[in-house]
């Protein structure tokens, strides 16, 4: 019980709803789409409720050891239980905000790029992209037909966490990643226009992950585009010189 007497705080259905309404009105207002809004709240919803889930699953081998056997079988048991239908709302919160509705479509599809997918890989490549090279005066335009490219490359489902697979690729070659600028990119004596154009771009920390775990449908979606072969076989190169 707190000081004012009331019980621990949870949010109603109603509130819940009226919060969300609130939040897609104003971004209305700043121009978002209503479904996009809905999108993105969906996703971090989904979100928060998978952490949920692995913050129980955590915690599920702290039972008390003084309460003996029969006690912490019977926590490891319910955690489980918890944790396998937080996982289950999780993944249909998921459903609802990418739009799939039947079980196996189209979370393991490969349909076009969406407008909030495009803008999410945005803000996932920038910051990388800022903390191995200052930024270029390469036409942003290209950014959108790159990240096309390397979005039809993903599944839906592997689009939702990619900002997450993005970091990670970019924390386990810094070190690699940060000579290869330095070398070719912004403040390097390599000209911004020329087959290493693409270390110019934000999307080049996106197109190399892209190059080393998919890259015959990286090509198949470059082709399609009718993107530059020359930036590919730029960022080849300059990733395959001597380290």
């Amino acid at each position: 019980m707190n000081p004012a007497g009331e019980g621990p705080l949870h949010l109603d259905a109603v509130s819940v709803l009226n919060a969300k309404t609130t939040l897609v009105q104003l971004l209305g207002r700043a121009g978002i789409h209503p479904g996009d809004a809905e999108e993105l709240i969906g996703l971090v919803s989904a979100g928060a409720v998978a952490v949920a889930a692995a913050e129980v699953a955590g915690g599920a081998e702290d039972a008390p050891a003084a309460k003996g056997e029969p006690y912490t079988s019977g926590w490891l048991d319910g955690a489980h239980t918890v944790t396998e239908a937080l996982g289950g709302i999780a993944e249909r919160m998921l459903r609802d905000a990418v739009g799939a509705d039947t079980p196996g479509d189209p979370l393991d599809a490969r349909p076009p790029a969406g407008r909030m997918e495009l803008e999410r890989a945005k803000v996932a490549v920038l910051p990388l992209y800022l903390s191995f090279a200052a930024e270029s005066d390469l036409d942003p335009d290209v950014s959108e037909p790159v990240l096309t490219a390397v979005l039809g490359t993903m599944s839906t489902r592997q689009r939702t966490g990619y900002a997450g697979r993005l970091t990670a690729f970019a924390a386990e070659h810094r070190a690699r990643l940060e000579r290869m600028y330095g070398q070719y990119g912004p403040g390097s004596p390599i000209a911004i226009h020329g087959r290493y154009s693409l270390l110019h771009s934000p999307t080049s920390v996106a197109v190399l992950e892209r190059l080393l775990t998919e890259p015959a449908a990286l090509r198949e979606e470059w082709d399609a585009a009718e993107l530059p072969p020359a930036w590919l076989e730029g960022l080849t190169t300059a990733w395959g010189e001597p380290q």
